[in-house]
């Protein structure tokens, strides 16, 4: 799977990454030493948390889909705001309003640095 080269293809490539059902997909998307929010109030960081944390959503039977409702890009960085769910023969399965930053890597493909799956829900705290 090639990384997205353009900050604003980081959530189509994600969703696509995370439909192959395969972790090493999933994880080639993320800077592991980043952070990842899987569930509400559970921010985990390190590469074992990480791997843990994207298998739990892997076991989440369905399709993801991300809507990307803005991503502002200045240099080598970018922020994302997302609208996803995982969807199972019509059913949602998991749906959430998200906040992803991003960062371009020396070779000008772009990585998930931080990604909170339901940091633009209304009432949430971090």
């Amino acid at each position: 799977m090639n990384l997205p080269t353009k900050a604003q293809d980081a959530h189509s490539a994600l969703a696509a990454a995370y439909n192959t059902g395969d972790l090493n997909t999933v994880l080639s998307m993320y800077d592991v030493n980043g952070i990842i929010v899987a569930e509400p109030r559970n921010p985990v960081s390190g590469r074992e948390k990480f791997e843990a944390a994207v298998k739990a959503i892997l076991a989440i039977k369905g399709t993801m889909e991300i809507k990307t409702v803005y991503c502002l890009q200045s240099d080598d960085v970018a922020v994302g705001r997302s609208e996803w769910s995982i969807k199972d023969n019509g059913e949602t399965k998991v749906s959430a309003k998200g906040i992803e930053l991003l960062k371009r890597q020396p070779d000008g493909t772009w990585k998930v640095l931080i990604d909170h799956a339901f940091g633009a829900e209304a009432n949430l705290v971090a």
